[in-house]
Parts: structure tokens; C-alpha cells; sequence
């Protein structure tokens, strides 16, 4: 079975109590966006269960999840999967939408993961610290990244046990050698759920929509052996540059050119030496601490180089 069929199946199974439709017609809807929309294999998967949800006029929650599996966090590497997880929340985040209830990490003994939920599902809060098995969770990815859902079918079972959570943290070392595109003063997509980059004003789930500005830089790191990809959120970024979100937006408003904010830190970071310290979510580090370092004479090169980046 080719990917495309095994994701028209289990689109099939989903809908199978809801509309009539074939696992054929879904496989050649799929195989149009792909081959000739040039769409991703995911993207075009989420596109066409949207367009199923409207017909049959759902919410994605009221789908069924054809038998959730438990697992451990670090097993997680698929999209839209029903599972089940045994967790300790880790952090607890101030959410960024009125959608949102609740967002911040979880984690077990294989490490930590991100997870989201919703007002609308009206489920009962989770306490930092604690632990819970999180039953019919929906697997989410972005990027590389992946993250669970809560939502209105979840199960939460608080747990009178400790669980061990393990380390997926790291700490990098090194030149602050490039400052990519993406950073600066973003906008991301207001829908409930859904937090991507707008590009031109559209979010690739959702299309055109008036987005709620951020900020964040997507920094590359040198320690001279290799490189890492490292992510400064909101609150990372006014700290680390001194510009907070209000005076980022004035900045492109008197410029008309929302490029002024990311050239402006670029400028100001970009050949600089930093400690970073935080969870590692795919190939990002994401920079819950840093500090500022002395740049080290034997390291030099990666000046140059940074230069030659920026």
C-alpha cells in the first residue's frame, strides 16, 4: 500500500459513520493536490479531511479515533494521530490567544513535548507538576515539530504517582553566526489551534486571514564544530535585544517595513557570543536562558564567517 492509500484508508475510517465515501475517491483527491498542486503529502491530507468535516458538517473533535494507542512522547512522529499519554506537565505558558485555555510542556521518561487546549473543549485545568494519563490526545506537526492537542473527547485521569521526566534539554556554546529569514516582526495565524507564520498574509491551513503580530528570531548558532538551529520566542527576544512587541510594530509603522525589525537585531546579535540553554522540540533548541559571552580569541573564524552570513 502506497502512503497516499494508507492515508485515503484511514481518512475512510474516520468519515465511515458520517458521509459516504470511498477510499478511491479520497486516494485520487490526494493524489490531485500532490501531483498536481504540488502540495505536501500532510498538507494535502489536512486539506482534504477539512473539506470532509464541512460536508459532513463536524467539528474535528466529533471524529472518531479508530483506537488511540498509548505511547511514550518521544514516539510521536506522525500528524493527526489519536493516542494516549502518561505525563508529568513540566511548564506551564501564558497563552497567546483567547482560544487557548492552556499551553505549556509535558513530559515523561523519554523526554518533553508541547501541548495545547482549547476553551471550547471545556476541560478541567491541569496543575504544574502533577501528573496525568491524557487519554484520545491528537497528535499535531509543524515544521518538523510536534506537538498533542487536547480536546473536547479527551480523558484526564490525575495520577497519585510521580513521573520521572527525562532530559531532552541541551545547552549550545558559540557565534551567533546568522539571524534567518522569519524573525523579527511576524505575523501568525489567529485561528483557534493554529499558530503558523503568515506568508503574504496567508497561513497555509487556513489562507488569507488577519494575523496577530510577534516576535521571535530563528538564530544559528556556531560553536565550531557544527551548527544549531535555536529559537527565541516572545519574551526571549525583548529580553536578549531590548525591543518588546509594541515598539517593534511602531518600528515598522514609521518605516512601513516590517524588515526593519529583524535587520535592526541583526545587526545588534549577529557575531555575538552566547550560551543557550533550553528543550530541544526537532531540530530547534529552544532558548529558554542564554547569556552573553566574551568572544573567544581562538575562535575567530566563526566571526568571519558570521559576517559573511549577515
Amino acid at each position: 500500500m502506497t502512503e497516499l492509500q494508507t492515508h485515503a484508508a484511514e481518512i475512510a475510517e474516520q468519515f465511515s459513520d458520517h458521509i459516504d465515501v470511498s477510499t478511491d475517491e479520497i486516494e485520487a483527491r490526494l493524489e490531485q493536490l500532490v501531483t498536481e498542486y504540488k502540495v505536501p503529502v500532510s498538507e494535502a491530507k489536512r486539506s482534504v479531511t477539512n473539506s470532509y468535516l464541512d460536508e459532513a458538517d463536524l467539528d474535528r473533535d466529533e471524529l472518531g479515533r479508530g483506537g488511540a494507542d498509548a505511547v511514550l512522547v518521544d514516539e510521536i512522529d506522525q500528524d493527526e494521530q489519536w493516542v494516549d499519554v502518561t505525563v508529568k506537565v513540566v511548564d506551564l505558558w501564558e497563552p497567546r490567544s483567547d482560544s487557548i485555555s492552556q499551553v505549556g510542556l509535558v513530559g515523561d521518561e523519554s523526554g518533553r513535548i508541547k501541548f495545547v487546549a482549547f476553551e471550547t473543549s471545556e476541560l478541567d485545568e491541569l496543575e504544574e507538576g502533577a501528573s496525568y494519563k491524557l487519554g484520545n490526545v491528537v497528535t499535531d506537526e509543524y515544521q518538523g515539530d510536534y506537538s498533542i492537542k487536547l480536546n473536547r473527547t479527551t480523558t484526564i485521569t490525575e495520577l497519585d504517582e510521580e513521573i520521572e521526566v527525562g532530559d531532552n534539554s541541551t545547552t549550545v556554546e558559540g557565534a551567533l553566526v546568522d539571524v534567518q529569514s522569519g524573525s523579527g516582526l511576524i505575523k501568525r495565524c489567529p485561528e483557534e489551534g493554529c499558530t503558523r507564520v503568515l506568508q503574504n498574509g496567508r497561513c497555509s491551513e487556513h489562507g488569507e486571514v488577519d494575523g496577530e503580530f510577534d516576535l521571535r528570531i530563528k538564530a544559528v548558532i556556531d560553536d565550531g564544530h557544527e551548527v544549531h538551529d535555536v529559537i527565541f520566542n516572545r519574551e526571549a527576544t525583548e529580553e536578549l535585544t531590548g525591543i518588546e512587541l509594541e515598539g517593534a510594530k511602531q518600528q515598522a509603522k514609521d518605516a512601513l517595513d516590517t524588515t526593519v525589525v529583524a535587520d535592526g537585531i541583526r545587526t545588534d546579535i549577529v557575531g555575538r557570543y552566547y550560551r543557550v540553554a533550553g528543550p530541544t522540540l526537532g531540530r530547534y533548541v529552544l532558548a529558554n536562558e542564554f547569556e552573553l559571552l566574551d568572544r573567544p580569541t581562538e575562535t575567530d573564524s566563526l566571526l568571519s564567517r558570521a559576517r559573511s552570513l549577515s
